[in-house]
């Protein structure tokens, strides 16, 4: 039990840093961004990256006052103002704008870090006898998925705008 808890504590702790590191990450990206759709994505990420870090911090707290596992509501954005601000800036972008190629690669590091955190959150939810922490880590690894998802999308819309028109509106050439 007591090594179960060192785990518990330990996957915490780094669950804490990685979300605070995503946190500053993104409110960089946002400051350094020339594209709404990268400014607003990275700063609402910074938000979301920011809650789930205050959740880790409150269980960790409890968890060190030695109470148990606290029934802690997992954050539940679900992607709603990510899909949003994406919805807004595809309608605004030009398909011939160009954007900085910083812009993309800071895209390509955040998508990392998200694939990072959604394994590290997954391994724990396969890892733990408790079903609250169970489903605690299950919701946090399907955000950061989302996460994931938001930011690849996007990076395919910057990188190459009419391209993923053509892909998501399926428009073709045959006329059909």
């Amino acid at each position: 039990m007591e090594k179960e808890q060192a785990r518990t504590l330990e996957v915490l702790q780094l669950a804490v840093q990685m979300e605070a590191d995503g946190k500053d990450f993104y409110q960089k990206a946002s400051r350094k961004s020339s594209t709404r759709l990268a400014k607003d994505l990275f700063r609402q990420l910074a938000n979301e990256e920011d809650v789930h870090r205050k959740k880790f911090v409150e269980i960790y707290g409890a968890l060190k006052r030695g109470r148990k596992w606290p029934d802690v509501e997992p954050p539940l954005e679900k992607g709603k103002k990510i899909k949003s601000i994406f919805t807004e800036a595809t309608k605004a972008l030009d398909t011939g704008s160009k954007v900085a190629e910083s812009e993309l690669e800071a895209i390509k590091i955040a998508m990392d870090m998200e694939i990072r955190s959604y394994n590290l959150y997954q391994a724990r939810s396969k890892e733990t006898k408790l079903p609250v922490e169970k489903r605690f880590y299950e919701t946090l690894a399907g955000e950061e998925r989302g996460h994931h998802l938001a930011l690849l999308g996007s990076y395919e819309y910057l990188s190459n705008p009419a391209g993923w028109f053509t892909q998501k509106e399926h428009w073709s050439l045959d006329g059909a």
